[in-house]
């Protein structure tokens, strides 16, 4: 019978489809927190990166001010041997140097020349180690120059997506709960000024029905009701309005029938049973009980039903009835003539 109960979802559109957006916006802010931990993985690592490569250019800085001290030192051998050998008398090798065209000619034609001595020789070599010691050193140091400015860029880049999808989405998302929020308040306000409508309703109804009983109609056994003649409703029922309407904003629950949950049918059977009416918890099954009435005729607790029978509130005059929406929503009051209602409207009926 509970099942029976189950209602459609439809509810103010704009309150809805607000949270329905908000519901969808907090979705991508769950996979957008899922690629910001990505993200940050990726700026850790490009972190380490950096400062491998800052470690490296340290040690390489110093490596080349090593490199061009040795070459200094190594450039000032070479010049006190090329003094030795200008003063000596050895003369083919003051053939060599003064036949040099360049200090790197002069250089390649003493390695080659016979008449260098060992010593020269090895004094030629370590003035080539440091000279290529110099040039790896700046190949180095280039190289990782252009590689921390791609990792800066790439951080630099990677941070100011990050913050700006986050931004974006956190304001969508303020933007979205402050309108639904104000939504909300302005239906509050709304349902507030339909219960107290509704309310003087019933305290004018209650006080019609005392004159009309305390009242005396002549020749009324005479009268014979014709066959068109509608059933009054009992006098409980504005009981079961007001029971009803106590309960406005408690929570929609399905297959609820108690105060702090109800669904439609739940909230019927709840308020019939404080007069001491039981009904089923169903709204299929309520519509077979009582008698039909038609729109023109309802009365204040009088059952309204809707969609297929699958939804049932309680007529509290004006147009208007109280009753569970949905998961969602609260115990509220809505029109016969709002478009979904008046669009699915099945009949009415009258409990005696």
């Amino acid at each position: 019978m509970a099942l029976l109960a189950a209602v459609p979802a439809f509810a103010d559109p704009s309150i809805s489809s607000k949270r329905a957006q908000a519901q969808q916006v907090m979705g991508q802010l769950g996979q957008l927190s899922d690629s910001l931990e990505r993200a940050r993985s990726q700026y850790d690592a490009a972190n380490a990166k950096l400062a491998q490569i800052q470690r490296d250019l340290r040690e390489n800085g110093r490596e080349l001010r090593v490199a061009k001290h040795n070459l200094k030192v190594g450039q000032r051998t070479i010049a006190q041997r090329l003094v030795a050998l200008y003063t000596s008398d050895q003369e083919s090798t003051l053939e060599v140097v003064l036949g040099a065209n360049s200090l790197d000619d002069m250089i390649t034609r003493i390695d080659n020349a016979r008449s260098v001595t060992q010593a020269d020789t090895d004094v030629l070599a370590e003035v080539k180690h440091f000279r290529a010691a110099v040039k790896h050193s700046g190949d180095v140091l280039k190289r990782a120059h252009q590689q921390q400015a791609q990792v800066v860029a790439a951080r630099a880049a990677a941070k100011r997506d990050i913050e700006t999808k986050i931004a974006q989405q956190q304001r969508l998302y303020s933007s979205l709960k402050g309108e639904i929020a104000k939504l909300v308040a302005e239906q509050a306000a709304h349902q507030r000024a339909l219960a107290a409508a509704a309310r003087e309703r019933l305290r004018e109804l209650h006080a019609s029905a005392i004159q009309q009983a305390s009242s005396t109609v002549v020749g009324a056994s005479a009268i014979t009701p014709s066959s068109d003649t509608v059933v009054a409703p009992p006098p409980t029922h504005g009981g079961v309005v007001q029971y009803a309407m106590s309960q406005l904003n408690t929570p929609y629950v399905w297959g609820g029938g108690a105060p702090g949950g109800f669904d439609c049918s739940g909230l019927v059977m709840w308020a019939y049973a404080q007069v001491g009416v039981s009904l089923p918890h169903s709204s299929y099954a309520q519509y077979g009980y009582g008698v039909p009435v038609s729109r023109d005729q309802l009365q204040p607790g009088d059952l309204v039903f809707f969609d297929g029978l699958g939804h049932v509130g309680i007529y509290i005059g004006g147009d208007q009835f109280v009753h569970a929406p949905h998961t969602g929503d609260v115990v509220k009051i809505s029109s016969l003539s709002e478009s979904w209602y008046a669009a699915t409207f099945v009949g009415a009926r009258r409990i005696l």
